[in-house]
């Protein structure tokens, strides 16, 4: 599926890909993106999809970069999680997007 950027998106940095079953500290609930949560991971302050967790650790491999888009910008989604978008920019780059700041295309 593709969607256009209809309000600028800025990240927050790269991330690495953390591996499924390491470990996740919870530290909050986000409030405006529900069943998301601050936490760390390998001692990087991100954010995390509760699906992704039990008990503690990853039950996937998970990549916290989010892209950086501007209006305009057309993305491919491969996976919707929680209101958030898993896309691939048009330079072949894949992060995540929250879901209210793009459309269908």
């Amino acid at each position: 599926m593709k969607v256009k950027v209809i309000e600028k998106h800025d990240g927050e940095g790269r991330f690495p890909t953390f591996k499924k079953g390491t470990e996740v500290v919870i530290i909050e609930a986000c409030t405006h993106y529900l069943h998301w949560y601050a936490c760390t991971i390998e001692k990087h302050a991100t954010y995390v999809a509760e699906s992704y967790v039990n008990k503690g650790k990853l039950i996937r491999n998970y990549n916290p970069t989010e892209l950086i888009q501007n209006i305009g910008d057309i993305l491919e989604v491969k996976e919707i999680t929680n209101s958030w978008l898993y896309a691939v920019n048009e330079n072949k780059i894949s992060g995540w997007i929250p879901a209210d700041k793009v459309v269908s295309v």
